[in-house]
């Protein structure tokens, strides 16, 4: 094949730009990047040498190799691992985070910390290399193809790049940077050995540089220099992190394990990691971001547990080890139990795997009840809570009953070491918890729907506004601890938004009497919450559903009242079904509005207006249901209408309804209509 040339995607040369500009304040990180992948790429090779070990092409000892020339101005990183074919090198290198890049472009800002940032939730490790290098140039060769079958990709990094055939008898990669000007201080063996101990050191195989000896000039007054010897060392530990004592791993290395593990460029809100020993042995180590990644709320992508037998690394995006709704979570499984052939298909009904999972679930649950513990006292003050900064914490009562539940999933189990943690630079931000719900609370919700054996541990961890709060900082506890003496139900009402919650008519009664009302504005809650009926035996009610009944909060004179407004007010009721009747399922007198002349609610057991409009912008089917309007008799707009007759009683009784819908966030199915009837109301 002659040397063709490609195209980026549109989108990728702005990237580029962002890369090379955007984080020239640590232009270190290029080089953990390009280790990290060479690393992946020799985990790919192990793996698919599991069914083949031809492919290993009688060099079975996987490595990574830095090198330098001074007089060329290059560096090279070379591994020996899978390799790429000549359109796995198009696809892999010509592409920014392949289903997200539009994405990635739309959501820059022009803030160079912030979008230096968003580069780390979309991974764009390789295009690192820009940071320092005018010129990248890849050698490869897929394991298995022949040396003929060898490609050459290069580019400068602005619109193209060219790919060629070229004759390689090393499998694996080679990329070769042509270091810029101001980026010759890597050309320091010294330098380039500190930045592979502090960023690649847990790499769990070696990372080699050739050795280097001080030598004397060969004359008087000629200065001496370091030499290379032609020997190749090892700069790295070249042992798994996560296999190490807790006691040998410092808060750095966690975090920097963490970001090679991620590609992301900030540290983690907090880890875990434990042994588990018993009838099923493993080691997690479990990380939970910062940041949420651009692709959130894709539920087929989980955000990155590595799963390993033995230290062998056997697959990424390992699902099966995680639910759905824990789906942010990062980390490395390390099993002694699980056969080194294991398949994704295995995963899903191996024994093994379920007590992994489970045992999973409540680490990563216990870890955020600590978090939210966290928040509400000084962390200091108590015992086996995660100490900030210190990357270690004494075993919490929640550490406790995780190994006690694995005992009980593993005969005998028992957790030998854990360690949890939290990054120091997040240690003097107000609530870690509250960060980590406006990232992911979203997601963590989902849980109440997927995940029975722990709904209520999940239920104890959501967070809401409320009629009391506009954060989003009132738990179901809270809000149960707060209830007025006779109150018989949690009310919640959900919203499209926090402004849209805060103005609904449906709240006047309970403001006008006091009570707490959560206010639910994200898409997930009215689902989510048809899982969850009961929060510690108190039921919870829509106060957009149904009839509203607050017990002994509501006293028999208003009672009588209400039902002697409705009695009145038949024949006017009567005249609205008939106007109403392709709208409205019922029209009654309200017992929960105070100000406004009418409201919409639904049924109990139907789904809310709210989640209908929801389904529908989703393209799904909605189920064929009408709202129950609901009127307020001692409000001047009712009194109005019950004067009105004929055609201007059915343009009120359209207004009103109309009117309702807009109040909760919807709109009326013929817009047109309705301001043509607000003009003639209004002229």
């Amino acid at each position: 094949m002659s040397t063709q040339k490609h195209s980026f995607q549109a989108e990728v040369a702005q990237v580029l730009h962002l890369v090379t500009h955007s984080l020239y304040s640590n232009p270190e990180i290029f080089l953990r990047e390009l280790i990290s992948n060479a690393a992946d790429a020799c985990d790919k090779l192990r793996f698919e040498a599991l069914d083949n070990s031809g492919l290993y092409e009688s060099d079975p000892e996987l490595r990574v190799r830095v090198s330098f020339d001074e007089k060329a101005r290059t560096l090279t990183i070379d591994d020996n691992g899978i390799g790429m074919s000549v359109q796995e090198a198009i696809d892999n290198l010509g592409t920014i985070a392949k289903s997200g890049t539009r994405e990635f472009t739309s959501r820059l800002t022009g803030d160079q910390k912030a979008d230096a940032q968003l580069i780390g939730q979309f991974g764009v490790g390789f295009y690192s290399a820009f940071i320092v290098a005018d010129k990248v140039t890849v050698e490869t060769r897929r394991a298995g193809l022949p040396v003929s079958e060898g490609v050459r990709w290069q580019s400068d990094g602005t619109g193209d790049f060219e790919v060629a055939s070229i004759e390689r008898a090393q499998r694996g990669t080679s990329i070769t940077l042509q270091l810029r000007e101001d980026a010759q201080d890597f050309l320091n063996g010294w330098k380039l050995k500190s930045i592979i101990n502090k960023y690649s050191d847990h790499i769990s195989l070696p990372v080699q540089m050739e050795k280097e000896e001080w030598k004397d000039g060969e004359q008087e007054g000629e200065p001496g220099g370091m030499v290379k010897t032609g020997e190749w060392e090892t700069i790295n530990q070249a042992n798994a992190l996560w296999a190490r004592p807790k006691k040998d791993i410092t808060d750095e290395q966690y975090i920097e394990f963490y970001k090679s593990l991620s590609h992301d460029f900030e540290a983690p809100l907090a880890w875990s990691h434990n042994k588990v020993e018993g009838s099923t042995e493993y080691t997690q180590l479990l990380y939970i971001p910062a940041k949420a990644p651009q692709d959130l709320w894709n539920r087929d992508k989980h955000a990155g547990i590595k799963l390993y037998v033995k230290r062998v690394f056997i697959m990424n995006e390992a699902d099966a080890l995680l639910p759905s709704y824990l789906r942010f979570v990062f980390g490395v499984i390390d099993s002694a139990d699980l056969p080194l052939n294991v398949s994704r298909e295995l995963l899903q009904e191996s024994r093994d795997v379920r007590a992994i999972r489970d045992g999973n679930t409540r680490r990563v649950l216990g870890l955020l009840e600590s978090l939210a513990d966290e928040q509400r006292t000084d962390a200091q003050s108590q015992e086996g809570k995660i100490d900030i900064g210190s990357g270690e914490a004494t075993p919490a009562p929640e550490s406790t009953a995780d190994v006690t539940d694995v005992e009980d999933k593993n005969a005998a189990g028992k957790e030998t070491a854990t360690a949890a943690g939290a990054s120091a630079e997040f240690a003097d931000e107000a609530g870690k918890y509250a960060r980590f719900y406006a990232e992911f609370g979203a997601v963590l919700k989902e849980g109440l729907g997927e995940d029975f054996a722990n709904r209520e541990r999940i239920a104890k961890l959501l967070r809401y506004a409320s009629t009391q709060s506009d954060t989003v900082s009132v738990s179901l506890a809270d809000y149960k601890a707060r209830m007025k003496e006779g109150q018989k139900a949690i009310y919640y009402l959900t919203a499209d938004n926090l402004a849209a919650a805060k103005s609904s008519p449906q709240l006047e009664l309970f403001r006008k009497k006091g009570i707490e009302v959560l206010l639910m504005t994200d898409r997930v809650d009215e689902w989510a919450m048809g899982f969850l009926s009961d929060f510690d035996g108190t039921p919870l009610q829509s106060i957009a559903k149904g009839a509203v009944d607050l017990g002994d909060l509501q006293d028999e004179a208003e009672r009588k009242a209400a039902e002697e407004a409705a009695e009145a007010f038949k024949p006017v009721l009567e005249r609205l079904k008939a106007a109403l009747a392709a709208e409205a399922e019922d029209v009654r007198v309200t017992t929960r509005l105070v100000d406004s002349p009418a409201c919409l609610v639904v049924k109990d057991g139907q789904i809310s207006t709210q989640l209908a409009r929801l389904l529908k912008q989703a393209g799904q089917a909605v189920p064929d249901t009408r709202p129950v309007l609901e009127v307020n008799p001692a409000h001047p707009l009712l009194k109005k209408l019950e004067a009105a007759d004929g055609a201007a009683f059915a343009d009120l009784a359209h207004i009103l309804f109309d009117q309702a819908l807009l109040a909760e966030g919807g709109l009326p199915a013929d817009p047109a209509a309705y301001v043509k009837r607000v003009n003639a109301l209004l002229a």
